[in-house]
């Protein structure tokens, strides 16, 4: 009886207009931003090929530690799955908007798109007159009228809906694929698949959660217009309101500073601050020396200074002490208004973590933040891959300041004790070079459960909640 019920209701969907029409413009959509991520993915890689070459390059030839932090700065190459999902690697570069102001105003659309606006409109639209149009059609009250359980027609429904979502969007997702993987340039990994396969689930819980709010709120109406009307009033506020609305909501709650006000005090804190209390060391601290060493005192060009540190091994003694005292008072300055800067923001960031939990546990309480956030963790493209880079790029920073740039300015040195270590040009080929990994796929498992639970805690409630109403559900 099951399976007949089943069948009675695929064969109703597939047979309806709707679906043919809600199939053909998911297999087209799919399709069109597999092409077109597809390209935009190769673009990344041309173009991150090109800087990397250009950095090469500048390491090789006009390199100096005093400018090097604002040329070698770790970056995140382009990874095969922005051929499908844009995630949070894809944020917007105003200073574009001239060359090219269309993917500002009018975002590319990916398959987590794809799958929280289109399917579970999809969704909506198959199920939003299941028990209510059957009562007005009159076959409900005949199928109650032969003794079929009410339990075996409410999951006859949700399956068949199902089901049937299941089927266009498996197909218009393999033809995407097969978009994507034609491409010379763009190479899967086991990692990648076994990813989008989790991703796929999650869509179909995705859609099944619609399904069911769909059955829900048709087992309450008795007409398919208030039925109609009621679950896109739900739909609305699920997807569209709720997601919007928590970054706000969680700004009021939980307010954090002004980022432009930190940011100029803390400009202030390590430019003019800084600068006026490391002269003021310096001339501290070179004034002790200079009595320690008299010899100081004495007005040479540069081209006598190098001459003599070379030839006297006092004056050399008198004038690294000299250039000893100088790096200790700046460092010193350094600190001080590092320090002063890093409260202000650690502070920032602490404020901002619990802003952005809060906004991410309001969002929650959506299905489509719940299946953004499994998508984008999975794949590598949301805040827990952001996170992920920053620690590679921390690991990279240590190597490259702590050891290597120490290692360099002490040979500079050792070769010239007057050489200038901070502004020579240095040949840093030899550099370490930051290298992105891209997480395991248990981490990003991990990170995606949460969501997949509330996914599944929505489709448990709602179900529970079809029954109930369906059980008291007047056929007449």
């Amino acid at each position: 009886m099951g399976r007949t019920l089943i069948a009675k209701e695929m064969r109703a969907h597939l047979l309806s207009f709707r679906f043919l029409v809600s199939f053909v413009i998911l297999f087209v959509l799919v399709v069109l931003t597999a092409v077109v991520l597809t390209g935009d993915y190769v673009r990344k890689l041309d173009e991150y090929s090109g800087r990397q070459a250009e950095i090469d390059r500048y390491l090789r030839s006009y390199a100096h530690f005093n400018r090097i932090q604002n040329v070698l700065q770790p970056a995140q190459p382009p990874i095969p799955f922005l051929a499908l999902i844009r995630g949070l690697t894809a944020d917007v570069n105003m200073e574009a908007f001239d060359d090219d102001p269309l993917p500002v105003m009018f975002p590319l659309i990916d398959l987590t798109f794809i799958v929280t606006i289109l399917v579970s409109l999809i969704a909506i639209i198959l199920t939003y007159d299941a028990v209510s149009g059957e009562k007005e059609e009159g076959t409900l009250k005949l199928m109650m009228a032969n003794g079929v359980p009410r339990s075996q027609i409410l999951l006859a429904k949700a399956a068949g809906a199902c089901l049937t979502l299941v089927g266009p969007l498996l197909v218009s997702l393999a033809a995407g694929m097969l978009v994507v993987l034609l491409h010379p340039r763009v190479g899967w990994t086991g990692l990648d698949w076994g990813a989008l396969g989790l991703i796929v689930g999650g869509a179909v819980v995705y859609g099944g959660v619609f399904c069911l709010i769909g059955i829900f709120v048709s087992s309450v109406h008795h007409s398919s217009g208030s039925s109609i009307m009621t679950s896109l009033f739900v739909w609305t506020l699920l997807v569209l309101v709720v997601p919007n609305l928590s970054p706000y909501v969680a700004s009021f709650l939980s307010p954090a500073p002004s980022r432009i006000k930190i940011a100029r005090e803390t400009s202030r804190l390590t430019d003019v601050d800084r600068d006026d209390l490391g002269n003021k060391l310096m001339a501290e601290y070179q004034g002790q020396v200079l009595k320690d060493y008299p010899v100081l005192a004495e007005r040479l060009s540069e081209a006598e200074v190098k001459k003599r540190v070379a030839e006297d091994p006092d004056y050399r003694m008198a004038y690294e002490a000299n250039r000893a005292a100088s790096e200790r008072a700046w460092a010193e300055a350094n600190r001080i208004q590092g320090d002063k800067a890093g409260l202000l923001r650690a502070d920032l960031a602490r404020k901002e973590g619990a802003q952005t939990d809060l906004a991410r546990a309001i969002s929650m309480v959506s299905p489509l933040a719940d299946f953004a956030y499994l998508a984008t963790d999975l794949s590598s493209t949301g805040t827990r891959n952001q996170a992920h880079f920053g620690r590679l790029a921390q690991l990279w920073g240590q190597a490259f300041y702590r050891d290597y740039r120490t290692k360099k300015v002490e040979e500079l040195r050792a070769k010239d004790p007057t050489a200038d270590a901070w502004n020579t040009a240095v040949d840093m080929s030899d550099a370490p070079r930051f290298r992105y990994v891209e997480e395991g796929l248990g981490g990003r498992v991990q990170a995606a459960l949460p969501p997949f639970a509330v996914l599944l805690g929505y489709g448990v409630v709602l179900f529970a909640a079809a029954y109930v109403s369906f059980i008291r559900y007047d056929v007449r």
